[in-house]
């Protein structure tokens, strides 16, 4: 092996919640650490988030006398899977549950991050070991400065951080920003003039106040780019910055935390055939932990599994960049697919799940094109959505009649006419006949007692959206065990490598346990990569 240009304990490629969260045990420890980010902003996806995670028998859920335990969330997480998935899982959904409460109260200890619960429940309340609340958290502000030289260069939020989660869904300011704004105001006063934040800027700023308090050296543009392999080992990675190429070499350990594989084109459009609306992520995921993973020897897996949501586009110049949002929760708003007909319960939780369901004999997807399709009053009601459809022409498709409407999607005409014909009658008579969603209980918009999910679309315009899959991050990469190692296709560890976060074949894929089993699993991987290398080594 060549002389190498530098030599660390662990090198993190990626500065997102997972790497972070990483790179902090690791150097708590007492290891030398670098983390490398491939752009000039740090946080990755993370820092434009909202913030929530999920995390079963915590502390906080503890002290305010919540009943749960680890056991109880395991047998959540197998009761709500896809068919197929304990068999290959279940080992890292245990794992995760055994280290998500730990990694929770490791973070509060070595950062200034105080996290607190949220009252959203459990999305399927009926199924065994779910909790009406307890295991949805989200941080407080932190002022910016905190990250030190790197608070300038945090990665911003496509829409402002400026409440907290919590605020966030009691406030409502989606549909109410002036409102919100005005019951808030001394303390948004204080946070512009002081610059904290809330949701996923806080977060990313107290996880690298913490990496930077150990010690940790950020190395900005430099982008992971090959394993360095000896004798089977992954002993660094080739790193390319400033036009260069150059080698480190890591004593301990290796962690791909480069998030997903979205903005790839050529991986995109092979496992996610078919129309994709928006991508709801920094364009630096573009599958780094997927190539150096493969020239290491790693098997792939979950690749045709994401986070998918509806999205709308931040401006025409930057597509495809969007902003993943539930904005189709209304009771006057329908998702119709490209036959015009109905398809899903507007209100499920894993409504990702049925937009990108694929024909299994052609791995093409089932509904797609599909369409929101509601009236005037729709967006009369949604002023951030009116905002970016008026800086966006011609994303809004609008006609003063249905069959108008229709010719203007392609969809046919008569199925289409039955389908909102269809829809209203049940908003007569309050019953959802085809999907019961008056009766849901669940999801990210729910609504308190007297708010109706069934209003009529009647109001012309009549308008349609596209609602085809909006991408905040593919799920899949190089499969890992209980420890965050990754595996060969023969079931080998390649020693020396460990995966975390979207970049790895996630144990939960496009389906979720809540709202933030994104966050929470990220977090906690890098918590059991890094104690997975601390105690190879001790």
């Amino acid at each position: 092996m060549a002389e190498p240009d530098e030599t660390c304990d662990v090198l993190v490629a990626g500065s997102g919640s997972a790497g972070l969260a990483a790179a902090l045990r690791t150097s708590a420890a007492g290891l030398s650490t670098i983390i490398l980010e491939r752009t000039g902003l740090v946080g990755g996806t993370t820092a434009m988030s909202g913030a929530a995670v999920w995390i079963p028998a915590n502390h906080h859920a503890a002290a305010a006398g919540l009943s749960d335990d680890r056991e109880r969330a395991l047998t959540y997480i197998r009761a709500v899977a896809p068919d197929g998935w304990r068999e290959t899982e279940d080992a890292l959904w245990r794992s995760f549950v055994d280290e998500a409460p730990n990694m929770l109260a490791f973070l509060e200890r070595e950062t200034p991050l105080r996290f607190s619960l949220m009252t959203e429940g459990d999305p399927h309340l009926e199924r065994a070991g779910a909790v009406n609340v307890g295991r949805m958290l989200s941080p407080g502000v932190l002022r910016r400065k905190l990250a030190g030289p790197y608070a300038r260069i945090l990665r911003p939020p496509s829409l402002p951080h400026v409440f907290t989660f919590q605020e966030m869904l009691e406030l409502d300011p989606f549909h109410h920003p002036v409102e919100a704004a005005f019951r808030r105001w001394p303390q948004l006063f204080w946070r512009l003039l002081t610059g904290a934040r809330g949701m996923g800027t806080a977060l990313v700023t107290g996880l690298l106040k913490g990496c930077l308090h150990h010690g940790c050296r950020i190395a900005l543009e430099a982008r992971a780019v090959a394993p360095i392999v000896e004798k089977g080992r992954v002993k660094g990675l080739v790193v390319e910055a400033a036009g260069a190429k150059r080698s480190i070499l890591a004593r301990k350990g290796v962690v791909l935390a480069t998030g997903g594989f979205e903005w790839n084109t050529e991986l995109r459009e092979k496992h996610f055939p078919g129309h994709c609306d928006f991508i709801a992520s920094p364009p630096g995921n573009d599958g780094d932990a997927v190539r150096i993973a493969v020239a290491a020897g790693a098997e792939l897996a979950h690749m045709d599994q994401a986070n998918i949501t509806g999205g709308f586009p931040l401006s025409g110049s930057r597509r495809p960049f969007g902003v993943s949002s539930f904005f189709h929760q209304e009771p006057n708003a329908i998702v119709v697919n490209r036959h015009g007909r109905r398809f899903v319960n507007e209100y499920r939780f894993n409504l990702g799940e049925v937009i990108d369901e694929r024909d299994p004999s052609t791995g093409q997807p089932v509904h797609l094109p599909a369409w929101l399709v509601s009236d005037q009053a729709f967006l009369e009601n949604s002023p951030i959505l009116r905002h970016f459809a008026a800086r966006n022409p011609g994303w809004t498709k609008k006609a003063q009649t249905i069959s108008a409407l229709a010719e203007a999607t392609k969809l046919p005409s008569d199925e289409f006419t039955r389908t909102i014909e269809r829809f209203n009658a049940s908003c007569a008579s309050g019953v959802d006949g085809q999907f019961h969603r008056e009766g849901m209980a669940s999801g990210q918009a729910k609504k308190g007692p007297g708010k109706s999910r069934l209003s009529p679309i009647q109001k012309a315009p009549f308008i349609a959206i596209p609602f085809n899959r909006t991408i905040v991050s593919t799920k899949g990469g190089p499969r890992t065990d209980a420890g965050g190692r990754v595996l060969r296709a023969d079931g080998r560890v390649v020693e020396g490598l460990y995966c975390v976060g979207v970049a790895m074949a996630n144990p939960f894929g496009t389906w979720a346990v809540g709202a933030g089993t994104t966050l929470g699993p990220n977090l906690t991987w890098g918590y059991i990569c890094a104690k997975s290398i601390i105690c190879a080594n001790d």
